[in-house]
């Protein structure tokens, strides 16, 4: 009898990748990476493309999850300034969140979810 290693029981082919892009802008960087818990702290296995002129960008596929991780700016490591959460790193300073949804409606909800409410004036109402 064989055993399933994958122990979420779903099999490997079910898992849809998502679509993620990386953008960071430094007018002067010579070479920009990210590195987190989807390539294993391995700046050099997700190198940024430059644009030419201190635009940088990554397209790459991850499956749905929360991940950690950070920029590698000319060998320095920092969040990335344009994540939405953040939480502190064992080194004293801090990893991005990058939460990848199941699929774009998915997203939209995520995203939906993290407005501020309209307060609703009752002046209006008011004579």
């Amino acid at each position: 009898m064989k055993h399933n290693h994958n122990h979420n029981n779903l099999p490997a082919a079910e898992i849809k990748l998502v679509p993620v892009r990386f953008e960071f802008s430094h007018p002067t960087a010579h070479a920009v990476c990210v590195a987190g818990t989807f390539n294993h702290w391995q700046p050099e296995a997700k190198a940024l493309h430059s644009s030419g002129v201190g635009n940088w960008w990554k397209e790459t596929s991850l499956a749905p999850g929360t991940y950690e991780y950070c920029l590698v700016v000319d060998g320095q490591w920092m969040p990335d300034p344009n994540a939405r959460e953040s939480v502190a790193n064992p080194f004293g300073g801090r990893n991005s969140i990058l939460k990848v949804a199941s699929s774009p409606e998915a997203a939209h909800l995520s995203d939906a979810e993290n407005l501020p409410l309209k307060k609703e004036t009752s002046q209006k109402n008011k004579k």
